[in-house]
């Protein structure tokens, strides 16, 4: 039987480490037109202020394809159809993960040096902290659908929580070393993820390769399913399965440093 790669990704967040992106959607910048509901068009988001907090919503459509060019975040509660791709350019915020939302994506999500991706909101189950709860309505999530691939390269922060990818998800270089974690929990990816080169401050994933984390920290790779196989090779300062409970499901082999980070019980096909 041919099994599809699926991949749960989950991160148990250190103790007292705030994410200082969630004010972000207490913004109260301006909000574009909307496109029209019969032709949807290319949509470019520009304007925002990063540093102030207000930025430019984005506001519920059907797109044919979205450009970040600015700072950006979704209205809260926004229904929104992308037909092709989404591209954050350089140095651009792209806030999908501070107020709960729904969107489709039908092509590629793609950000470049510089950017801030910040995709889905969502509570914290119980007992765990593999959650990343909206700070606009903390109890409701957001439902975010990706049907190509997710590609950053050399961004500043990448927050991916509680999204479904049909591609693969690559996230090579970046990162910022005196600033933000990176957040990768609890997603359902149907192809491969892979990071590599990255230096954030904390990051967990399933595909783990030359990452290394702020001294005195520890890259924790837990509540996974993994239809293949768990790799993590290069990791520093140190690796750890989590929290009590929170056991990666590895239904191949459980290689290199997280060999000892696996549950015994294979992920249904």
């Amino acid at each position: 039987m041919k099994h599809r790669n699926r991949i749960l990704v989950g991160l148990a967040v250190i103790t007292g480490l705030l994410v200082p992106l969630g004010a972000l959607a207490s913004s109260g910048g301006p909000a574009a037109a909307a496109p029209s509901s019969k032709v949807p068009i290319a949509y470019t988001c520009t304007g925002g202020d990063f540093a102030s907090g207000n930025l430019t919503t984005i506001p519920s459509g059907i797109y044919s394809s979205i450009t970040i060019t600015g700072a950006c975040a979704v209205t809260p509660n926004a229904t929104i159809t992308v037909l092709g791709d989404v591209n954050v350019a350089s140095g651009a915020v792209f806030d999908a993960q501070s107020a709960p939302s729904k969107i489709t994506v039908g092509g590629d999500v793609t950000a470049a040096s510089g950017s801030l991706l910040g995709l889905g909101c969502l509570p914290n189950p119980p007992k765990h902290t593999t959650g990343h709860p909206c700070t606009v309505e903390p109890h409701r999530q957001s439902t975010i659908v990706v049907l190509g691939n997710v590609t950053t390269t050399d961004a500043d922060t990448v927050l991916l929580n509680g999204i479904t990818v049909k591609g693969n998800v690559t996230l090579l270089g970046g990162g910022d070393q005196a600033g933000n974690p990176w957040s990768i929990k609890t997603n359902w990816i149907g192809g491969d993820l892979v990071v590599s080169g990255v230096t954030p401050e904390w990051i967990g994933n399933v595909i783990l390769t030359n990452i290394t984390v702020a001294e005195g920290v520890t890259i924790d790779v837990a509540r996974n399913t993994v239809g293949r196989n768990l790799t993590c090779w290069g990791l520093a300062p140190a690796v750890s399965g989590g929290f009590t409970g929170e056991v990666n499901v590895v239904g191949g082999q459980a290689l290199g440093q997280c060999a000892s980070l696996m549950d015994e019980t294979p992920p249904s096909s």
